[in-house]
């Protein structure tokens, strides 16, 4: 009995601090990241058309002025490697699930055609306790949808979530052991499909560990501008490589297992 109480209220003290988390995490930054989408560097020509999907953190929630959401700044990296001109399009929402890319990809214009598109979602799952295999299920679909449109792409795997000091322990604990779980199996999804992954907790989750003033918005939960620029330089091999650049990648970087189907 001692056991089964204990178990209880465990579970009780892990719903009530989600409850919390949920409650207050982002509101001191509104409900709406920055609009970024613009053309950059147009001197170029050959343009690229990118896309970002995904949650917050792909819309740039944090960031202090446009230029500095992810999108934005990956892009200017972009147009500045490749030496030609960037357009940005955004349509990730802030609180989005996986299963809420189907939705997003639903809402381009009409005739769209990215080169390359960028996923970064699975934060949302994680809190909101869905299961790996349906979020992944979801990943997978909206991979094969956009390749099918014959574009490119690189997910940046779900961020080490035992890094966010505004979440208490020991929910913070469990949503690391989450998180991992759910890159890993992102990872694993996305590069059979013939798609890039990048771990996020692995490229950029020790630069927040050892600067979270600097990496995190006033939230301390998602990035700063500076954030999103260590995630933007972290991104920016394997989107080249999607590109058919000639670019040696870094360590947590994973290209395709099997070619595409």
């Amino acid at each position: 009995m001692a056991v089964t109480c204990g178990s209880v209220a465990a579970w009780q003290l892990l719903r009530a601090q989600a409850g919390l988390a949920r409650k207050t995490i982002g509101k001191e930054l509104g409900e709406e990241a920055h609009s970024a989408d613009r053309i950059h560097k147009k001197k170029y020509g050959d343009r690229i058309e990118l896309l970002v999907l995904g949650d917050s953190i792909a819309a740039g929630l944090g960031a202090e002025m446009p230029r500095r959401t992810l999108g934005s700044q990956l892009a200017t990296r972009l147009a500045k490697k490749t030496r030609r001109t960037v357009r940005l399009h955004t349509a990730a929402i802030v609180g989005a699930e996986t299963s809420m890319l189907r939705a997003q990809l639903a809402g381009l214009p009409t005739g769209y055609r990215p080169d390359v598109a960028v996923i970064v979602v699975g934060g949302n799952d994680v809190t909101h306790r869905v299961r790996v295999s349906h979020s992944v299920s979801h990943l997978a679909q909206a991979v094969s949808a956009l390749q099918e449109r014959g574009c490119e792409v690189v997910v940046g795997t779900c961020p080490d979530l035992s890094a966010l000091a505004a979440v208490p322990q020991p929910l913070r604990a469990l949503g690391g052991r989450s998180s991992r779980r759910l890159a890993e199996a992102q990872r694993a999804v996305v590069t059979d499909l013939g798609a890039r992954a990048v771990s996020l907790a692995h490229v950029v989750g020790p630069f927040f560990l050892a600067q979270p003033d600097e990496m995190f918005a006033i939230d301390r939960f998602h990035p700063s501008g500076a954030g999103y620029r260590r995630t933007a330089k972290a991104l920016l091999p394997s989107v080249l490589a999607a590109l058919g650049q000639d670019v040696t990648l870094p360590s947590g970087h994973f290209g395709p297992t099997k070619s595409r189907r």
